[in-house]
């Protein structure tokens, strides 16, 4: 069955020929436009297609490892693909665009922070999670220390970083949604919610794989087969292309060279390091890495994912170059008919507008189905993650200790999954007129201060102990958070203060360093009969998360 998925996606590809994560993040200034029925059509296609993968994913998931991993039988180029379609997101696409279009050359810097934090997941994280990791992040956190305690603060942490990502989510969809299908706001989110409770609940990890895989290779064709389609427009020439981006924008050559994003060092290092290290802190894409059946495989997944991801991004750089001199200079994309106005639609409609410009209405609507359905699988993965963090970590082991049977786990975990769809909705409804940029920074934020430090010191450094851990972490967590709160997005553009008690957008380049610090002065000044225990543990830690054995469910290799 696998196999012919994977030929019929293979297939799908070629005919079509990826936080909230990136860019501006938020989907802002939408205003209501005609009912695009194309658009509907292919969304209804893809929508009773993955209904018809979970009703078979359904059948398979019979115990906890199926539903949190799929039985760890997913090889690790569909894995690949799948975390390509977790990070990929329709705030990728019409985020990164939008920024190239209107900042050129920051767009790039842009993509590239969030592109470069994968190879430090390929060499320093991915093996050791499948060696030592069952479901979830808290598994390798709490592998020597102490289980209620660590647990406790990793599923707070997930929950934390989860319940962000999905209000970004949910406000895109719905204002996107709104934009382009002619749904209202409130219906959109609503349906969203649904489906992604259906997608969770009824298939767990191997229906969310597979929505994930088809949604990447949808994206992945399309943003391909318009950037193939744009470059004819210039004679198949990149040269041209961006020669035609630069004379017709305002800034000139000013356009190819770093700007407003790196005017201020310390917030363009402090954006680099959320970035870079949030990504390895996600606790949708950590997941991941266990569904494949050894380390061998998590590696191949990080490796094809990380040129899935680095292609997309290229692809968007070049559409969002394109649009300047194609959109930028057409009166019947801007209102009133006024080049170098406001977009019809808002800041964030360029790729949508250059769409339509060398493809027409079919094609706009084919693109408008695929950024619609990544949103549904970016929030199912979330919502995945998120209960997973509430049964396995909180009910199974903090909770019930260990004796939760795997039909009562199952239960909890359905149960969390229509919760979190509930919640997703209420808050995406909630914040429908707020800006959800600053949203998108505090996730990575909180995933760089809170969940990096413990993974990572748990991994490589024998002094970690219990004490610093969790101390570490409740103190980023608390600063990253309050620093976002106090920061000029928050605190002057949304709270309507004078002035920003904290001059930085992006809070990692404190709250992060603030977290080591933490963990390491709380854990060398730790001299308990525990700490001395934990220490020692360290040996067999290391010995497993370097050669697999002992390995949950994986396989010799």
């Amino acid at each position: 069955m696998k196999r012919s998925i994977t030929a019929l996606i293979a297939g799908s590809l070629l005919a079509a020929s990826f936080a909230a994560f990136a860019g501006p993040g938020a989907i802002e200034g939408v205003e209501k436009q005609p009912v695009n029925v194309s658009a509907i059509a292919m969304f209804l296609v893809f929508v009773v297609a993955t209904l018809g993968i979970t009703k078979w994913a359904a059948g398979k998931t019979k115990s906890t490892a199926d539903f949190y991993t799929a039985g760890g039988g997913i090889t690790g180029f569909q894995n690949g693909l799948a975390i390509a379609g977790d990070y990929m997101s329709a705030a990728t696409l019409l985020g990164l665009t939008s920024m190239v279009y209107f900042k050129g050359y920051d767009g790039f810097i842009y993509a590239v922070c969030f592109f470069i934090g994968w190879p430090i997941i390929l060499f320093l994280i991915a093996e050791r999670l499948r060696n030592l990791g069952k479901f979830t992040f808290a598994d390798i956190a709490s592998y020597r220390l102490d289980q209620n305690r660590i647990r406790t603060f990793a599923a707070i942490g997930s929950l934390t970083v989860v319940c962000f990502y999905l209000i970004v989510q949910m406000v895109g969809a719905g204002q996107l949604i709104q934009l382009l299908f002619g749904l209202e706001y409130n219906t959109a989110v609503t349906v969203v919610g649904i489906l992604m409770m259906v997608y969770v609940t009824f298939g767990g990890m191997t229906a969310t794989t597979w929505v994930q895989i088809i949604k990447a290779c949808l994206l992945l064709g399309g943003g391909i087969s318009l950037m193939l389609l744009t470059l004819a427009q210039f004679g198949w020439s990149f040269e041209n292309l961006f020669t035609k981006a630069i004379e017709s924008h305002k800034a000139g050559e000013k356009l190819m060279i770093p700007g407003s994003l790196m005017a201020d060092p310390i917030s363009a290092l402090s954006l680099s390091l959320g970035l870079l290290f949030g990504t390895a802190g996600l606790p949708h894409i950590m997941m991941r890495f266990f569904t494949v059946p050894n380390a061998k495989e998590a590696r191949k997944s990080v490796f094809y994912a990380t040129g899935f991801i680095g292609l997309f991004f290229l692809v968007t750089m070049v559409l969002g170059a394109a649009a300047i001199s194609i959109v930028g200079t057409n009166p019947a994309f801007f209102e009133g008919g006024q080049v170098g106005g406001k977009l019809i639609g808002g800041g964030n409609m360029p790729v949508m507008h250059l769409t339509k410009a060398v493809g027409g209405d079919i094609f706009l609507g084919f693109l408008s189905a695929v950024a619609f359905a990544t949103i549904l699988a970016v929030v199912s993965g979330l919502a995945l993650a998120g209960a997973s963090a509430i049964s396995h970590d909180l009910y199974a082991r903090v909770i019930k200790k260990g004796t939760a049977t795997s039909e009562q786990e199952l239960k909890v975990t359905r149960m969390a999954s229509v919760g979190l769809g509930i919640t997703a909705i209420v808050l995406g409804i909630a914040f429908k007129d707020q800006n959800v940029l600053f949203l998108v920074a505090l996730a990575f934020g909180v995933a760089s201060s809170v969940n990096f430090p413990v993974l990572i010191l748990s991994m490589y450094w024998k002094g970690l102990t219990t004490r610093g851990a969790l101390w570490g972490g409740i103190a980023g967590l608390v600063s990253s958070v309050g620093l976002v709160i106090l920061s000029p997005t928050v605190w002057v553009k949304i709270l309507g203060n004078k002035a920003a008690i904290f001059p930085y957008d992006h809070p990692a380049i404190v709250s992060m360093s603030l977290a080591f610090f933490v963990t390491w002065l709380l854990s060398v000044t730790d001299k308990s009969e525990r700490a001395a225990r934990e220490a020692a543990a360290f040996e067999e830690q290391y010995i497993r998360a370097q050669t697999g054995l002992g390995a949950e469910g994986a396989h010799a290799h």
